[in-house]
């Protein structure tokens, strides 16, 4: 895919990793628009890379429907690339300590949010011929800490609806990628109440730069070809066991 002039939306795109990938996609000659629920950081992150912000909770059908209308009314119908970006710890604790509201809410956003976004996606690509959806899941579905149980099976199951995805668009000549990186310089950490790391750890973490030039890297590589899932993680983490 030859991104210039392409047309893509970037969930969670007015922070960390999506302000990342939004930045990339544009340089790569991309037309960007980026989702969020903060107005005034997608205001500011809309300024940065010259994306288009839409206000927006992937979690709501309602916004959904409103961004393909936006993007695909100022597209002629088209729809290159999405980027399911948008994810939230909501609540990292042991289950029992968890609401039910809580839970509800880490499924919505992590993973239903997602499925929302390619189903869409999937019935304008599926036409046009083309297009790739580029999933970010996590770490956590492949390994298990205590307190991320809940988050965890939303990207699990995010990764294994991006498998079934797959193969229910390849026969159009749609890509569908799986992303699943682990510590990273963001902002997650502080939402999810983790704490912080010292300034020389963070800086050995992936970037919300790199991860941009990730996606990059994967959307262009030849059209016949597709890496259906990809693990990043930095040097610095040690995850036991493997």
């Amino acid at each position: 895919m030859d991104l210039s002039g392409k047309k893509a939306i970037v969930t969670g795109g007015s922070k960390g990793y999506g302000l990342g990938i939004a930045a990339a996609l544009k340089q790569a000659g991309a037309d960007v628009w980026i989702t969020g629920r903060e107005q005034s950081a997608l205001d500011a992150a809309a300024k940065e890379t010259g994306a288009r912000p839409i206000r927006a909770d992937v979690a709501s059908t309602d916004d959904w429907d409103r961004v393909f209308a936006e993007v695909t009314s100022a597209t002629a119908g088209r729809l290159d690339l999405l980027v399911n970006n948008a994810g939230a710890g909501i609540a990292i604790a042991p289950v029992h300590q968890q609401s039910d509201a809580d839970i509800d809410t880490a499924i919505r956003v992590n993973l239903i949010g997602a499925i929302l976004g390619c189903r869409r996606a999937a019935a304008v690509m599926s036409q046009q011929g083309s297009g790739m959806i580029v999933n970010i899941s996590s770490v956590c579905a492949l390994h298990a800490w205590p307190g991320w149980s809940v988050y965890s099976a939303a990207k699990a199951g995010l990764a294994k609806f991006a498998h079934g995805l797959y193969t229910e668009l390849r026969p159009f000549g749609v890509r569908v990628t799986t992303v699943t990186p682990s510590w990273g310089a963001t902002e997650f950490n502080q939402a999810a109440h983790l704490g912080t790391r010292d300034a020389q750890t963070t800086g050995h973490c992936m970037q919300p730069a790199e991860m941009g030039r990730l996606i990059v890297d994967l959307c262009t590589m030849p059209d016949h070809l597709v890496v259906p899932e990809i693990v990043v993680q930095p040097i610095v983490q040690e995850i036991v066991p493997m």
